[in-house]
């Protein structure tokens, strides 16, 4: 999969599916050639990088060569101020003030699999034959600097995953101010920029734009990856759609701050870079002494966003998502939060556990409140200890009851968090973060534990542990409700400070490497304040993630439409709750509710005993046909098919290997006056000349009729037929009413 010629010093990964090729330039640094659809190799594509004549005032370092100039190359891995004015790849401090490199080609190294990145969360492969991996070796002699640019491919996906390791071979400290994962230089600009953007409750809402000549980037400096950006972006051809034409995609495995964006120079060459945020981002490298940057991983499709999102889904699944959950089902839950919040006791957590037992949950999830003394959220983050006023006969008690109904027991933590009335932060006021002689501020009236220090993260590892194995947990949901704010840890020297923010993801890291290894059955749900933190990084550790806090189901169109842009659909976490929504007061009915939480890990959030007895029928049908699919939700490709943010509808389906079963939900979030007769909805992925059996799904009754049977090429090209509309006359036979409609299908190939 991976070529050299050792003669013109060229490179190329190719796999079929994907091509990415570089060469070493007359002045011994890196030069991009290629990336983009599989080229059939040969023996050099070294004319893919012209030299130009440049023009009056373009500098160059050869005073033989002026047709040689930084300026007008694409480069792999590009520094700044030896005659490239765009924003660099990397930038180091030297001691005597510079900030100049130059870092040459030495040496390359070819071998079979993948190697983990030392403290950091990647991608992994469980054998050798499934990727190969390159590293380039190059040297700045001026200040005794070893920089290895690492590259895997993977067999027979379109993936190829980034990263960069720099060693200090000298006597002298060198500081990095920027340190990429990925740069990349293309040979054009007529693309437009896919990003996921938004806040808390309506986040990775799909924001398009064309780039123009600048710069264009989506970022977080709030030590998380954040609600308002993902660390994510695509570069699409103009003419792209959700099913045809080129994408690349990009997306970096970090949970903390990043920066992605797309420079276009003079020349209209666009450059991509992704990393470590480089504001307020110094890291001391010290005589032999490496750092590692994260991953990036890049993704090429030729099949429009749908085939980018199944490139990333499936090497999310395979190979990111790892350990016991990596390809198990995901057990139905039920949280109490909405249910009660703060006001809870254990009679009234075990009567709402044992109503959701005999509706067919398997999980019952106790919230937030829980410990110390917490009635609000005033009050005892940091104090993992049951509050006995609640609990009065402790957690292990409560945990073996609700086990002895035949159900598994979940718990919720905060554990990078501390309030400021609580027992810890009374012992350990050291322990949080803050800047020296600043007023520390508040976000959910908490502060946050300075994960850098060692002993902090022993100390609540000791805590967690103590209850997992109190409890026999089987679940955590690790929430995050907060940002960092006074960035500054007690325990760093001043001239470290700038390496906070990645020593502190570096210390959450541990923690969760450390849980999940000592209780590897314990199945971690990621949460930030809902969806501030669903990145790559936490997919790593935590197979899931509580994709928002906004559990209202329309409202989750966009979340989880925008959201499967990346992130495989059996990681996000969504729920069917009460209605009136809390988060939006919106009332949509049950069944639609559970329309749009089937495309997820499905769960409920809400209080069984306020159920009626015809709302009780519908969940336990919801649950018994969520259980009958969920493998086919868990191992089937998702393909989106309307979008919400271009229209009033919203279409998805997902569609097994080899194309014999799918399941399509359907929505449309308003109803309009006088609708269009015999409306269809065009499907995808399925094959032209197999019939399949169309069955729609009904809640209120044990088992759904089958409709009728169409042959592929039909549902593709015409789509199949939807219920009838209500039109303001058509009462007697209307089966679709009102706002906030959906539908269910399953299709079935038929033997004939």
């Amino acid at each position: 999969m991976i070529q050299v010629n050792n003669d013109s010093k060229e490179f190329h990964l190719s796999n079929g599916h994907v091509s990415y090729i570089f060469h070493v330039m007359k002045n011994g640094q890196l030069g991009h050639l290629y990336y983009g659809k599989a080229l059939t190799h040969k023996k050099s594509f070294s004319h893919m990088q012209p030299y130009h004549v440049p023009t009056p005032n373009t500098a160059h370092p050869f005073a033989d060569d002026p047709a040689f100039s930084l300026e007008t190359s694409n480069q792999e891995y590009p520094s700044f101020g030896t005659t490239d004015f765009r924003e660099p790849a990397i930038s180091l401090e030297n001691r005597d003030g510079s900030t100049i490199s130059d870092f040459n080609y030495q040496s390359y190294e070819i071998y079979s699999g993948k190697k983990p990145l030392q403290g950091l969360p990647s991608t992994y492969v469980t054998k050798e034959e499934e990727a190969q991996t390159l590293v380039v070796t190059l040297w700045d002699e001026k200040i005794q600097t070893e920089l290895r640019l690492s590259y895997t491919i993977f067999t027979g996906k379109p993936v190829i995953t980034r990263s960069t390791e720099l060693e200090n071979k000298g006597k002298e400290k060198v500081d990095v101010k920027r340190l990429m994962s990925l740069s990349l230089d293309l040979p054009e600009s007529n693309y437009e920029m896919v990003q996921l953007s938004g806040a808390w409750s309506r986040e990775r809402h799909v924001k398009k734009r064309k780039l123009e000549s600048g710069i264009q980037a989506v970022s977080s400096l709030r030590g998380a990856s954040s609600h308002a950006q993902n660390p994510f972006l695509a570069l699409t051809d103009p003419s792209a759609t959700e099913v045809s034409g080129e994408v690349m995609g990009f997306n970096l495995v970090y949970s903390s701050n990043f920066l992605a964006q797309v420079e276009v120079d003079h020349y209209d060459v666009a450059r991509v870079t992704m990393g470590i945020h480089p504001f307020n981002f110094k890291w001391e490298l010290k005589p032999k002494s490496v750092f590692q940057t994260p991953e990036v991983v890049m993704v090429y499709s030729d099949r429009g966003l749908n085939g980018m999102s199944a490139a990333f889904h499936d090497l999310y699944r395979k190979h990111l998502i790892k350990g016991y959950w990596q390809d198990r089902d995901r057990p139905v839950m039920l949280n109490n939060w909405e249910a009660t919040y703060f006001d809870f006791n254990e009679t009234k957590l075990l009567d709402i556990a044992q109503e959701g037992q005999t509706l067919g949950i398997e999980l019952f999830v106790l919230d937030d409140g829980w410990f110390g003394r917490r009635d609000d959220d005033t009050s005892s983050l940091g104090d993992w200890f049951v509050d006995k006023r609640k609990l009065p006969n402790g957690l292990h008690s409560l945990a073996q009851k609700i086990r002895e109904m035949g159900l598994e027991f979940g718990l919720w933590f905060e554990p990078e968090m501390v309030s400021k009335e609580s027992e810890l932060m009374k012992t350990h006021p050291d322990w949080i973060i803050q800047t020296p002689e600043r007023v520390p501020s508040y976000g959910r009236n908490q502060l946050i534990l300075d994960f850098s220090r060692e002993e902090v993260v022993d100390y609540i590892f000791e805590r967690m542990a103590s209850i997992i194995e109190d409890t026999k947990l089987t679940y955590i949901k690790w929430d995050m409700n907060r940002n960092i704010t006074e960035a500054y840890s007690s325990s760093l020297a001043i001239s470290q400070q700038g390496e906070f923010y990645h020593r502190y993801i570096l210390g959450v890291y541990k923690l969760y490497d450390r849980l999940t290894s000592a209780y590897p059955h314990v199945l971690f749900e990621s949460c930030a304040g809902g969806g501030g933190r669903f990145d790559p990084g936490m997919l790593y550790y935590a197979p899931q993630a509580w994709t928002s806090d906004d559990t209202d189901a329309v409202e989750r169109l966009k979340i989880q439409y925008g959201t499967s842009l990346v992130y495989p659909i059996n990681s996000m976490g969504s729920h069917v709750s009460a209605a009136p929504n809390h988060q939006t007061s919106r009332s949509a009915s049950l069944t639609t509710r559970g329309n749009v939480a089937y495309f997820g890990t499905f769960g409920y959030e809400l209080d069984p005993l306020q159920l009626s007895e015809e709302e009780k029928k519908i969940v336990k049908n919801q649950i018994r046909f969520f259980k009958e699919y969920r493998q086919l939700i868990r191992k089937g490709e998702f393909i989106r098919i309307k979008s919400p943010f271009e229209g009033n509808e919203t279409a998805w389906m997902i569609v097994n290997e080899d194309r014999s079963e799918a399941l399509v939900g359907y929505y449309k979030v308003l109803a309009i006056p006088n609708p269009p007769k015999n409306q269809t909805l065009r499907l995808s992925h399925l094959k032209e000349s197999t019939s399949y059996a169309v069955t729609a799904l009904n809640v209120t009754e044990e088992k759904a009729v089958a409709e009728e049977s169409y042959f592929g090429d039909e549902l593709m090209n015409r789509g199949v037929p939807l219920k009838t509309e209500f039109n303001g006359a058509n009462h007697a036979f209307a089966e679709r009413h009102g706002d906030f409609q959906s539908d269910v299908f399953y299709l079935k190939a038929e033997n004939k």
